[in-house]
């Protein structure tokens, strides 16, 4: 497979930067990318005097203990820089085991011809040594699998699949990590730099919700309920409620002042002794109220009609974690016009796939006065953008997993990025997927399926062999707020489809027409009240309007050709693991 070396225009321009603002004597710290990632791999930079900081990924002493080599990572590129160290520097034990930090001044010397690397750092003086003792540190040089590393996920971003670069035998996973978390970075700067360049404003949507988008039902419940209720629990025990004779003794008193009252006034008293006497009343009322809120205090969950009652929760109803910010942002789509959203969603699903995260990231962008067409030549123009932007500013990243995990990954992205996407209906796929003969699919193909994933690859792979944009499905499988179509049987739906993980993105245009949009809402079986907010977007100045959502963590897998989601993440969640 062809391979190309990181971009000329773009790393001719690298010279020696820190990673934080210049300090009133300039930068302390040199990013090894800034060394190693230079077209001629830093002899350019031969004699100059640089400290870098960073982690160690081997350590090794050499000439009877008189030096050692480090092959140091800070994260900023895959490649590590070799750093000497003599033992007349530092104590060598304490550089060399692996996960060691050190921060260290030396000068970048050239190495001898035939080395792997041109430059090298000969130390002159270490800063700074966090320790590692071997025996106890939990990330051995042996093989290890991702799966073991996400049992370590505070400590996973230093390995190279999430970090750095380094040949041990765990070598190879380890700098999967590290290129993951870069591949993720880029994703995530080009997502808004596409929408930047497209006039596009990015709105912050709220992760705490009243709705359920979706109309699943597989919502996280935000509520304080629980931790209101143990509290309760707690008090009542130090300072129980009040008792019924407590409560009529109060009542007693109240009576007492008040004909105490109605005496001094029948007996025409000064207004001072009068005033006294209202003062006391007043305070006996007070207190007797306050006892009655006491006694109507139970422990547990508060109940009406036999019911939760959500209106003596934090919120005043029941509340959710976001599954989508689409239907907040298309708030802003009808003032501002293009604007999209870009952050965390969730999904309680009880699932153990490799495909599925109980937290995951969403972009939703929502497109003013536009229908189906244009809504699939943003979502088309997007994909095509962030390939492309992976082979600019990420190949060395890329390189390493076409060699260790996925062959295809790159030529995948370039097929994405300079091929037209294929469009084509529903009910056309479904006619071709019936009349498959050269496989069988474990999903049965008929008229108002929802696509599964092995239709969805086969589409993309085998049948036209590049990415499928699939629109107008039936409307029993799409979400209520989707447009209906004229047949009265289909909605203006679409879908991404793209090799190695099937669907990428689900867009649609919105149903603007305020009547269909509540005959939607009811045939969902949703209640309308949580929605008036939504249907006044179609009371008030209605405007046809689009919009998709892409998945980060599949644009990930998509761009990587990593097997399982919960690698491309940094903290995952999902059922019986929630670590940090």
């Amino acid at each position: 497979m062809e391979t190309q070396p990181p971009p000329v225009e773009e790393m001719s321009a690298v010279t020696l930067t820190s990673d934080g603002p210049p300090s009133p004597s300039g930068p302390r710290r040199t990013l090894i990318r800034s060394i190693v990632a230079r077209p001629d791999g830093g002899l350019g930079l031969v004699g100059s005097k640089v400290t870098v900081g960073g982690m160690v990924k081997t350590g090794r002493e050499q000439g009877k203990g008189s030096f050692a080599f480090l092959e140091l990572n800070d994260g900023s590129y895959l490649d590590s820089l070799q750093v000497i160290v003599d033992s007349s520097v530092a104590d060598l034990g304490r550089l060399v085991p692996t996960g060691t930090s050190v921060l260290v001044e030396g000068e970048l010397k050239k190495t001898p011809d035939g080395t792997k690397q041109p430059v090298e750092l000969r130390v002159q003086r270490v800063l700074d040594v966090g320790s590692v003792d071997p025996s106890k540190y939990p990330i051995p040089k042996t093989k290890l699998t991702l799966e073991f590393l996400r049992d370590f996920v505070h400590l996973r971003a230093r390995t190279n699949t999430f970090n750095g670069s380094c040949q041990s035998p765990s070598s190879v996973l380890l700098s999967q990590i590290s290129a993951v978390t870069r591949i993720r970075d880029e994703l995530a700067f080009a997502t808004h730099t596409f929408f930047r360049e497209n006039g596009f404003r990015y709105v912050h949507t709220p992760i705490i919700t009243t709705s359920d988008c979706e109309g699943a039902g597989e919502m996280f419940q935000v509520t304080a309920m629980f931790s209101d209720a143990e509290k309760l629990e707690k008090e009542l025990k130090e300072n129980p409620p009040p008792s019924e004779d407590e409560i009529e003794a109060a009542k007693l008193l109240v009576k007492e002042k008040g004909e105490a009252v109605s005496h001094l006034k029948s007996i025409k008293a000064s207004k001072a002794d009068i005033g006294a006497s209202v003062s006391l009343l007043t305070s006996a009322k007070e207190n007797l109220a306050r006892l009655e809120e006491r006694f109507k205090l139970k422990a547990g969950i508060a109940q009406k009609d036999g019911k939760i009652d959500y209106s003596r929760d934090f919120f005043g109803r029941q509340a959710f974690l976001t599954v989508s910010g689409q239907l907040q942002v298309e708030t802003y789509a009808c003032a501002l016009g293009n604007v999209y959203t870009f952050g965390p969603t969730f999904r309680a699903e009880h699932s153990h796939t490799s495909r599925h995260l109980a937290e995951f990231w969403m972009i939703e962008p929502e497109i003013a006065f536009a229908d189906l067409q244009e809504d699939m030549y943003y979502a088309e123009s997007y994909v095509r953008f962030l390939c492309q932007w992976l082979l600019d500013h990420c190949f060395r990243d890329m390189e390493f997993m076409v060699k260790n995990y996925d062959k295809t990954a790159i030529d995948r992205l370039r097929l994405v990025a300079s091929t037209p996407f294929k469009r084509i209906s529903y009910t056309e796929a479904i006619k071709l997927l019936e009349s498959v003969t050269d496989k069988k699919f474990e999903n049965k193909v008929q008229w108002g399926i929802d696509l599964a994933s092995e239709h969805e690859r086969y589409l993309t792979e085998v049948v036209f062999k590049k990415p499928v944009i699939v629109y107008n499905y039936p409307k029993g499988i799409k979400a209520f707020y989707m447009r209906l179509n004229d047949d009265d049987k289909t909605v203006a739906a679409m879908d991404v489809l793209v090799p190695k993980v099937g669907e990428l993105i689900g867009g649609s245009q919105r149903e603007e027409r305020y009547d269909i949009l509540v005959r939607r809402i009811q045939e969902a079986e949703l209640p309308l009240e949580p929605y008036e907010w939504y249907l006044d977007l179609r009371r008030y100045g209605t405007l046809k309007h689009s919009g998709f959502g892409l998945g980060f963590e599949r644009m990930i897998l998509f761009a990587t050709g990593l097997d399982n989601i919960r690698d491309v993440i940094p903290f995952p969640r999902y059922p019986g693991r929630a670590d940090l």
